[in-house]
């Protein structure tokens, strides 16, 4: 069993963080991830938002994966991470993609996982994710406090700056949003304006490569000495009182269209 944060008696501050789990079965990716999860950097339980196999793109070993997203689930929250396109293209190109996180999602449960969270890939959500994660009682971390600077101004993102429900009309989506990622870390735990809310991440891939893991670690070790520690679902088990936003608030941009261009130029990124 994992040690589970205590809960804050707030959503005033706190700094938790997270994993985009993108490479699961690359066994070099994942011992650098998990090893990195069990360490804890700055007491923290780094969620993992692990990314589904993908049989299609040839992805077919179920096994490991289950027995690497389960190994993971009892060392900090689990959430669903999903690529829309494929495992190397995180953003939509066209289809329907609230039914691909419903089927996922399905896929995640039959096998008796039972993630907590959800993150869309390239930071994408429309309408029909946001309501397929309601429906999946899923935390929403897709939305982000700023828009993330490769993403075209007409692209389709959550704008949100604190811990809130999305009126979706028949469904409320709880929402943490990401705030800073592991470039970006540094600079702002040693400069003024850190905001009280805080929710770093990073790629499974960056603890492959031996700087950007020490800057990682670095960033965490300071940002636990700036902001109360916590996890993910420990702040998710606060937000009953949180503030309600219509999805008309924070939506931005509009749904991927059929062989859009700008959605099919956009991986996954900062």
């Amino acid at each position: 069993m994992r040690c589970v944060a205590m809960p804050p008696t707030g959503t005033e501050r706190y700094a938790v963080v997270s994993c985009h789990v993108e490479r699961p079965l690359d066994d070099r990716v994942w011992a650098a991830f998990a090893a990195f999860q069990e360490r804890r950097s700055g007491g923290f339980a780094v969620a993992a938002l692990m990314r589904p196999p993908d049989a299609a793109a040839g992805e077919q070993d179920e096994a490991t994966w289950l027995e690497r997203a389960r190994a993971a689930s009892v060392r900090a929250p689990f959430g669903h991470h999903t690529h829309f396109t494929s495992p190397t293209h995180a953003r939509p190109t066209g289809g329907e993609p609230g039914e691909l996180v419903a089927r996922e999602g399905a896929w995640l449960r039959e096998r008796g996982l039972a993630p907590t969270l959800f993150c869309g890939g390239g930071w994408y959500t429309d309408g029909s994710v946001a309501e397929v994660c309601a429906s999946l009682g899923y935390v929403d971390v897709t939305p982000r406090a700023t828009r993330p600077a490769y993403l075209p101004d007409d692209a389709a993102w959550a704008e949100l700056d604190r811990p809130a429900r999305i009126d979706l009309g028949a469904a409320l989506l709880a929402a943490v949003p990401t705030t800073h990622g592991a470039g970006d870390l540094v600079r702002a735990v040693v400069l003024p304006g850190l905001p009280a809310q805080v929710h770093a991440y990073f790629h499974d891939t960056d603890l492959v490569d031996p700087r950007r893991r020490r800057l990682i670690t670095l960033g965490l070790r300071l940002l636990a000495r700036r902001r109360p520690v916590s996890d993910l679902d420990a702040v998710a088990a606060t937000l009953g009182a949180a503030p309600v936003v219509s999805w008309a608030e924070i939506g931005r941009g509009g749904p991927v269209a059929v062989d859009s261009v700008e959605n099919g130029s956009i991986p996954d990124g900062p």
